[in-house]
């Protein structure tokens, strides 16, 4: 049986994932929702190249009556790569049993509070960075720290020359462990780096680092399908990434 999925977003990360959805045979992309109104009405997957398949109808945010949408058009899951706006319009999702997936880099004070509501109706697991990698590195970074409390630790995320904002992963990271986000997260901004975060632990006689670097927007795919799949043997409640990892990392040492 496979995972019907709705996706919010069709920019450069979003087309991207698509392609991820369509591409994996437990999955199947039963819509687009984006901005714009380019190609609303068309098929993702004619856009990405599979003419042979049937996936993904767009349709404009400006053009959906999402008091009804959810209910015509149902989906076990959202994954949404759009802006965190979009908070608002998945609201009546809940009342129809989808689950969600956030991957949006940062929500302000309002909008999680509204993703906090939801959660309440469904599950939904949010992360910034959906990357395994990245969630990964914090899991080992927050290991690492009870090893070595007293150790030095920065947080350096390098980005693409246009991305304006500090990473929200960045800021995430440091929050997890602790430190001042003003103080400890240094960024960097060149070339046409999709994203790289790195930890650095100072120690008298040695420095550690911890680093993950995506070489391509379809590691967010791969990990928000994992996500995905992972959310639908949840109840409701507001998860994480690193909780996922977490669950997963804590049975199998269990079974050692």
């Amino acid at each position: 049986m496979q995972l019907a999925i709705g996706l919010f977003g069709f920019g450069k990360t979003g087309s991207v994932v698509a392609n991820e959805i369509i591409c994996a045979t437990d999955c199947k992309l039963s819509w687009v929702i984006r901005k714009s109104t380019k190609c609303e009405g068309e098929f993702a997957s004619h856009l990405l190249g599979y003419e042979h398949l049937d996936e993904g109808t767009i349709y404009s945010i400006r053009h959906v009556d999402f008091d009804q949408f959810y209910q015509d058009n149902k989906v076990d899951v959202i994954i949404d790569f759009s802006d965190a706006s979009a908070v608002g319009e998945y609201k009546n999702a809940g009342k129809y049993g989808i689950r969600i997936v956030s991957a949006i880099s940062h929500y302000n004070g309002q909008e999680f509070a509204r993703l906090q509501d939801l959660s309440r109706e469904t599950a939904i697991l949010y992360s910034p960075n959906i990357t395994l990698g990245v969630n990964f590195l914090i899991e080992a970074s927050k290991l690492l720290q009870k090893i070595a409390p007293h150790a030095d630790i920065e947080v350096i995320e390098e980005h693409f020359r246009e991305k304006k904002k500090v990473s929200g992963t960045a800021l995430k990271i440091a929050e997890d462990l602790g430190l001042d986000k003003q103080k400890h997260v240094n960024s960097i901004r060149v070339g046409g780096i999709v994203g790289k975060h790195e930890v650095v632990f100072g120690l008298p006689n040695q420095t550690i680092r911890i680093i993950h670097e995506s070489l391509n927007r379809a590691a967010f795919g791969q990990g928000a399908l994992y996500a995905a799949r992972w959310i639908m043997s949840r109840e409701t409640g507001l998860y994480s990434m690193e909780e996922a990892l977490s669950l997963i990392m804590a049975s199998r040492a269990g079974q050692i």
